[in-house]
């Protein structure tokens, strides 16, 4: 006799960090070119695939999925906006993404006519560029060309408050303060996070780093976080290893600024919709539902602006 199918508090969902790729169409290095480029999750092979709304949506089948915000998945860096084109072919084709992130290098001379042509689309929310990074704590050092600290890459920065654009972020936890002082100096630009300021060292030593530059961070009021990408390079993703990372992580932005997210297809390396988004409900089932509907929703409608 089979067990019955596990059911889910019927939440609303915005998945708000999720990728699409048509590698039939379109050109993305770090997926279309040989070797295979060094990668946290370790061996990618298998997300070399398409991934598109249909493939989305079986895989959060199960799931009240509302909306989805697609962030910028590494597209042919010399023509940026045109995956914001594209993107708004595919929304027009299946509902799906609701709403996306855009790729754009703020050292760029042209940087102005790159945040132009993303702007133009109704789709576009914000723009993520990974801003010069450490391999780890101990290499980190303050000022680096392409860091958040570069005045030409801060003047291209600056472009995106005159957009109306927020700023995702993608980059260890031991460069967090320098974003601290990059939401301290532009007050006007929300910044998010990224896959939730990569805790990839779980001793309690990495831990407690970590932490320390999350709630730095947190400090300033225009800075969100997306709780996505806890995979770790040869492990399942289980709520026994992430809970804790997850709840930390609230504890430190709070109910009001947090937004879980799957990272979709990349973190499928880690393991499925269902394991990933299961964990989120048991991670946070003590939570009241008005704390779970702003994770799983609310604030990401807010945030990004998808009403």
């Amino acid at each position: 006799m089979s067990e019955p199918a596990q059911t889910f508090p019927d939440i609303p969902i915005v998945d708000a960090h999720q990728h699409f790729w048509d590698l039939t169409r379109n050109y993305y290095p770090w997926l279309c070119d040989e070797p295979l480029i060094p990668f946290r999750y370790g061996d990618y092979s298998a997300i070399r695939r398409n991934y598109l709304p249909e493939d989305l949506r079986r895989d959060s089948a199960g799931f009240n999925l509302r909306m989805t915000v697609h962030m910028e998945a590494e597209w042919d860096r010399a023509t940026a906006p045109a995956e914001t084109r594209w993107l708004e072919t595919v929304k027009a084709a299946t509902g799906l993404p609701t709403a996306c992130i855009g790729h754009a290098e703020f050292e760029r001379d042209d940087i102005k006519d790159v945040l132009a042509a993303h702007a133009g689309s109704k789709l576009m929310r914000g723009i993520r560029q990974k801003p010069a990074a450490a391999a780890n704590p101990a290499e980190a050092r303050r000022g680096a060309p392409g860091s958040m600290d570069d005045p030409v890459w801060r003047d291209g920065y600056a472009q995106l408050e005159k957009h109306g654009l927020s700023y995702d972020l993608q980059t260890p936890w031991w460069h967090l303060d320098a974003a601290a002082e990059l939401a301290r100096d532009f007050p006007r630009t929300t910044i998010i996070i990224n896959h939730t300021g990569l805790p990839a060292d779980r001793s309690p030593e990495g831990l407690a780093a970590w932490r320390a530059a999350l709630e730095r961070v947190a400090a300033h009021g225009n800075v969100a976080i997306k709780i996505s990408g806890l995979g770790r390079r040869g492990l399942p993703w289980t709520v026994e290893a992430n809970g804790p990372i997850i709840r930390d992580t609230i504890a430190v932005f709070s109910a009001d600024r947090c937004m879980f997210a799957s990272n979709f297809p990349v973190d499928s390396l880690a393991g499925s919709y269902r394991d990933i988004f299961a964990g989120f409900f048991a991670a946070v089932a003590d939570r009241s539902e008005a704390d779970q509907r702003k994770l799983f929703h609310d604030n990401a409608v807010r945030i990004y602006r998808l009403a």
